[in-house]
């Protein structure tokens, strides 16, 4: 897996850290952070097969924070509610 820049992106993460992948990302002004993924044909193979996935968090011994996975684009869920808020009159 390796992380992909996407439209919606503002920033990227670790951009100059050496130690680690950059990762382009949206970052919302409540703090969210949402990140996209693309999974080489052997991974989703492997998911596929397994159902499984597995993911590390680095915390540095502080408090895990919250996090959300999902095979859904975030910013779509946005904009389909903005439609359908538009087409109610809202």
């Amino acid at each position: 897996m390796k992380p992909i820049k996407f439209k919606e992106m503002n920033c990227t993460y670790a951009e100059n850290q050496s130690e680690y992948l950059p990762l382009p990302a949206y970052k919302d002004f409540n703090g969210e952070v949402i990140s996209c993924w693309s999974l080489s044909l052997y991974e989703k193979m492997r998911i596929l097969l397994t159902g499984k996935l597995w993911i590390t968090v680095l915390t540095f011994n502080k408090s895990l924070q919250p996090i959300c996975t999902s095979i859904d684009c975030p910013f779509a869920k946005t904009l389909l509610k903005k439609l359908k808020e538009k087409c109610q009159g809202r």
